[in-house]
């Protein structure tokens, strides 16, 4: 589909091969050109670039320490002499096990300069999880900081790792704010032996490039850059693999659909670097175009309000799950919001009642822009589809980036349905994955070449109406079949969700003997209502009245949260492993309960018995 292409002074263009069909073009804004020019330049040298174009321009805040474009760069180079230094050499794994910081900032795009690939994974992740990103992706040193060391310690005794370097948030904090860091939540870390076997401390690992002079590594566009972790399609943890280009041509679609973006627009950059969404919207789409992110290593709720406040950000990103958290806990009282530019939501769907009450909170605070939902998967990096700005459809997640294109087909095949029509979303683009790792097999199955494109089967459900919209309905496998009937979950959420009562709602499949699966919802009530019978009551009658009977809940349970995955998306499989959970504990109870005898007849009912034939 992509050229070679070795001369990173040269742009890469599509190939000529039969563009599909793209309705959506008549649809988009005319700011937005179908086609882009992507650079042939890796990543890290993407933000070279805009160093040598922007020198002065601040690239990121963390925590009171700032960077120009010229000072980051510097970080960056520094970072990369002391990988070559200690043995990292082109084509080996690293992984990333960091927040938000600089140093996760300047170690990514220094693995990426000396032509190793980073493998991004998640701090919180237990410990067998580590173990497993590490053997999986065969990376030979790690990153991680000095509160997440136990775990890795732990891990070391039962993985080979050559080297794992220990950073601390105090790093890279002024004199003052270190002081106050230690005397807080520093105190709280217990000390990593000095002595700690294959442990270089950050400081020390920056030292040892003082008196490197090659470190550098010529890489192509197209070679593998970055690994991340996702459930894929078959919700076992897999490795993507993607490329230079893969993520350069998410910057460049990212611009190209936001064409108010101007170089020194803020990103408050909150989503984490181990996800695509992060990595891809919030942290190299910014630097590969001249942004300056505010980098976030932890918050809530409150925080995150608190953070706009401070630094009136022009572009946030966010799931869902956060933005209903930051309806219910903030009260910016009379703070204007008209320094936004842009706020996007991804990650999981967005209900229309959430939309709505975002949208109305936005206006009523001075906000001249809507919530643009957005939709991706780690498969293509992250977004690849997005509400235009001049445009929206009630319950649509937009249309297709420049050089994208949709499909809609009968699930497991590669045969296009008609517009209006459900079916399988598949798609296409210079961000599509090069593989998964050690799946060749996996790999088959989701990536299908058809007409000389290599199109991304995703699992989801969707619609593609006349004008190139698309609506996304359910992942395929969380599908609930009862009775026969085809029920969706997201479907029934976004009606419970418009209910007044109603905060944010979760519905699930439970086995049942008879119907395979039986409806079951969980909700989170707003503040002000009481989990009542009378509550409960409310909500079966609203349901009867919007949903099909053969769909209606059998239960409603209340609950004061829902639990989250590590990205804020609801975790509905907690909810069914719980449910799950409880039915084999009855049907053990069931099984040591001692048998009743029944009491013999009276004679009188054995004579209005039927006879046995």
């Amino acid at each position: 589909m992509i050229h070679a292409a070795y001369d990173d002074t040269k742009v890469i263009r599509l190939n000529d091969v039969p563009t599909p069909a793209a309705p959506w073009l008549a649809s988009k804004d005319p700011e937005v050109p179908a086609n882009l020019e992507y650079t042939s330049k890796t990543m890290s040298a993407a933000v070279e670039a805009m160093a040598e174009r922007y020198p002065d321009l601040t690239a990121y805040e963390f925590l009171g320490t700032t960077a120009t474009y010229k000072e980051l760069w510097e970080q960056i180079e520094t970072t990369a002499k002391a990988l070559k230094a200690v043995g990292i050499r082109e084509g080996d794994r690293v992984t990333v096990c960091m927040p938000n910081t600089p140093q996760t900032v300047c170690i990514f795009y220094a693995i990426n300069l000396v032509g190793a690939i980073a493998t991004m994974i998640h701090p919180l992740s237990a410990e067998s999880e580590i173990a497993f990103y590490l053997r999986d992706s065969g990376s030979i040193a790690a990153i991680t900081l000095d509160q997440f060391y136990p775990k890795f310690k732990s891990v070391m005794k039962a993985v080979d790792l050559q080297l794992l370097l220990i950073t601390s948030v105090a790093d890279v904090l002024k004199p003052l704010m270190k002081i106050g860091y230690k005397l807080t939540a520093g105190r709280k870390i217990a000390p990593v032996p000095h002595d700690a076997p294959h442990v270089l401390f950050w400081k020390t690992f920056l030292s040892r490039g003082k008196h490197t002079e090659i470190f550098r590594v010529r890489r192509k566009a197209e070679d593998p850059a970055v690994i991340l972790y996702s459930g894929g399609t078959t919700g076992t943890s897999k490795g993507i693999l993607l490329s230079n280009l893969n993520f350069n041509a998410l910057g460049a679609q990212i611009v190209a659909t936001n064409p108010f973006f101007r170089p020194g627009d803020k990103m408050l950059a909150v989503m984490p670097m181990f996800h695509g969404f992060g990595l891809g919207v919030s942290i190299h789409s910014m630097f590969m175009n001249g942004g300056q992110c505010i980098l976030i290593p932890r918050f809530n709720a409150k925080t995150y309000g608190e953070m706009l406040e401070k630094y009136k950000p022009n572009l946030i990103a966010g799931v869902p799950s956060l933005f209903e958290a930051l309806l219910r806990n903030w009260d910016p009282k009379d703070l204007k919001l008209d320094f936004l530019k842009g706020v996007f939501s991804g990650g999981d769907s967005l209900s229309i009642s959430l939309k709505k009450r975002l949208d109305q909170f936005l206006s009523d605070h001075g906000a001249k822009i809507t919530v643009r939902e957005g939709y991706g998967t780690t498969e293509c990096v992250t977004a690849c589809c997005l509400t235009p700005i001049h445009k929206q459809k009630e319950g649509s997640i937009g249309i297709p980036f420049p050089d994208t294109y949709f499909r809609i087909v009968e699930p497991g095949t590669d045969k296009e349905v008609p517009y209006g029509t459900e079916g399988e979303i598949v798609l296409t683009g210079p961000s599509v994955m090069l593989e998964y790792i050690n799946q060749p097999e996996e790999t088959a199955d989701t990536i299908h070449e058809v007409d000389g494109y290599r199109w991304i089967h995703t699992g989801d459900l969707g619609v593609m109406d006349e004008e190139g919209f698309v609506y996304f309905r359910q992942r395929i496998k969380r599908m609930i079949i009862t009775n026969g009937y085809n029920v969706y979950p997201s479907q029934m959420e976004n009606i419970l969700d418009a209910h007044e009562y109603v905060q944010i709602s979760c519905v699930i499949g439970v086995p049942d003997p008879v119907k395979i699966q039986k409806i079951k919802a969980f909700v989170v009530l707003k503040p002000g209502y009481a989990p009542t019978k009378a509550c409960k009551e409310e909500l079966m009658r609203y349901c009867r009245k919007h949903i099909a009977k053969y769909a209606l809940p059998y239960d409603i349970e209340f609950r004061d949260d829902l639990p989250k995955t590590l990205v804020g998306k609801v975790a509905f499989r907690v909810l069914e492993e719980e449910e799950l959970a409880k039915i084999k504990a009855a049907a053990q109870t069931a099984e040591t309960a001692p048998v009743e005898t029944k009491a013999e007849a009276p004679a009188e009912a054995k004579e209005d018995a039927p006879t046995e034939k």
